[in-house]
């Protein structure tokens, strides 16, 4: 196997001591099996950025914080320097929504180093010694589907409370151990505070887990734990204990059409009424 041209600078500095095999090859970046420091351990190689496949990026990237204007300007006019630094965030927001997230106890691979566009990190296992199946190549009684589905919606709940919103969740974000589901892939997390697309992208994480698992538990289908999350959220009432009960009955007043055309009648009447008025004056 040819060696990634991302992958020298870590081997060259000792920091992986052998390149196994690659995993997988993903639209922003492809994952390598290396050993590294008496492990196993995944090596994350992220794809320039003219050549990933994320669509929209700038909607994700809203909110987010820069180290001072220079690069801010620089990131906005998308000059050599700003592409640069556009793609060093876009790393680095991954390792930063690792920690942040793994700190407040959910489940995602723990970060070890993050250089020259490399990401390396714990490689997680299967039940038998493998490397761990995402959720799609799972097929689940509904007892276990709706375990794995609980336990993803506490995750998700947990990470919003602390301001973070994966932003791609699905059954292709999802690794599952012998502990249950497995967070992957954050570098698209947006700020639940200051993205105004937060609520768009967290309503749309938890609907693609809801669909994926009531293929095996179809009573799933029928609740909106996005919304509802969202809802109360954006109160100001969620807390990592709330409890949750899957159903949202969204807030619709009926408007009389009939009655805000008369409205309006009624003010641009009014308005002439008063334009005639002062011209009366005047002369």
């Amino acid at each position: 196997m040819k060696l990634p041209k991302r992958l020298e600078g870590m081997v060259h500095n000792g920091l992986i001591d052998q390149v196994i095999k690659r995993l997988t090859s993903g639209k922003e970046a492809d994952i390598y099996v290396v050993y590294s420091e008496g492990e196993y351990r995944c090596a994350k190689v992220y794809k320039e950025i003219t050549k990933r496949n994320f669509k929209k990026q700038s909607s994700y990237q809203e909110g987010r914080k820069v180290r001072n204007s220079r690069q801010g300007r620089a990131m906005e006019k998308r000059s050599k320097y700003g592409r640069k630094e556009i793609e060093s965030a876009w790393q680095n927001a991954e390792v930063d929504a690792l920690y942040k997230v793994a700190a407040i106890g959910v489940r995602v691979p723990e970060p070890y180093y993050c250089t020259d566009g490399v990401l390396l990190m714990e490689l997680i296992i299967g039940e038998n010694g493998e490397v761990a199946p995402r959720l799609q190549d799972l097929h689940l009684s509904e007892e276990l589907a709706m375990d794995y589905f609980s336990q993803l919606i506490v995750d998700v709940m947990h990470m919003l409370c602390a301001g973070i919103v994966h932003g791609d969740l699905s059954e292709y974000n999802v690794l599952v151990d012998s502990y249950g589901p497995v967070i992957i892939d954050l570098p698209q997390a947006v700020d639940a505070v200051n993205n105004n697309n937060a609520g768009k992208f967290l309503i749309r994480d938890l609907d693609n887990i809801r669909d994926f698992f009531s293929q095996y538990a179809p009573d799933l289908k029928k609740t909106e734990y996005g919304k509802e999350m969202w809802s109360i959220y954006k109160a100001g009432n969620l807390t990592p204990e709330t409890p949750l009960t899957g159903f949202f009955k969204q807030s619709k007043k009926d408007i009389n059409v009939k009655h805000v055309m008369e409205a309006i009648d009624e003010a641009r009447e009014e308005a002439e009424f008063e334009r005639q008025r002062k011209a009366i004056r005047r002369l």
